[in-house]
């Protein structure tokens, strides 16, 4: 976990060299599957900014990490589980449906949250479709919910899909008149960066591959 600091600096590198100033983005750790100490150890590298995508891990780690984190939801969410997390969750990243939106705006009225949008057609990674993002928005605004920006996950190609896919996704936040772009994990940060990122969700560059996983994970 005494590597975590010195991740931390590549991937800065990594993102001074794509275009960017390290400061004039959001990183996001995910702390998914990580134990308590790495979560421990990011924040003493200086990084608040945590995400989880299981309901039950986050609520288990809440209180062994301790005051101050900004704990964001990047992953699948059952309306059922909005409950447990709603105290703690700064943003909302991952808000596909007007059913969940409902049910945060019941459980945490005026969340923060992004309208995470499916970029590739792949039913597992999430997301509403691109034509009815302007919906999702309107109606998560309808519902009192402060409707940051928008969240995607690249597809799995050469670089030039990934940076077209991205394009789209800035070019919705533009056209929305949005402030947050959520897009790029370890693989694929410097296309994000390159195509306007504000916000960065980077696991495995930072902790190393999870624990008991295989292969890498954001």
């Amino acid at each position: 976990m005494t590597d975590v600091a010195a991740r931390l600096d590549v991937v800065r590198r990594r993102i001074r060299t794509a275009g960017s100033a390290p400061n004039a983005l959001t990183l996001v750790a995910v702390s998914k599957g990580q134990p308590v100490v790495a979560l421990q150890a990011a924040r003493a590298a200086g990084l608040d900014d945590l995400g989880e995508s299981y309901a039950q891990e986050l609520d288990d780690k809440v209180d062994e990490v301790g005051a101050g984190v900004r704990w964001h939801f990047i992953g699948n969410l059952q309306r059922n589980k909005v409950r447990l997390i709603a105290p703690f969750v700064h943003l909302w990243q991952s808000v596909d449906r007007l059913s969940l939106a409902g049910e945060i705006a019941r459980r945490a009225p005026g969340a923060q949250i992004l309208v995470q949008v499916n970029l590739t057609g792949a039913e597992q990674q999430g997301g509403c479709p691109p034509e009815r993002t302007l919906a999702v928005v309107e109606g998560c605004r309808d519902l009192g919910l402060d409707v940051r920006g928008l969240m995607g996950i690249g597809p799995r190609g050469s670089d030039d899909e990934i940076r077209r896919a991205f394009a789209r996704l800035r070019a919705e936040v533009d056209r929305l008149g949005l402030a947050e772009c959520s897009m790029g994990m370890s693989g694929d940060l410097e296309a994000a960066v390159a195509e306007g990122a504000t916000i960065l969700r980077v696991g495995s560059a930072l902790f190393g591959p999870r624990p008991g996983a295989v292969g890498v994970g954001m």
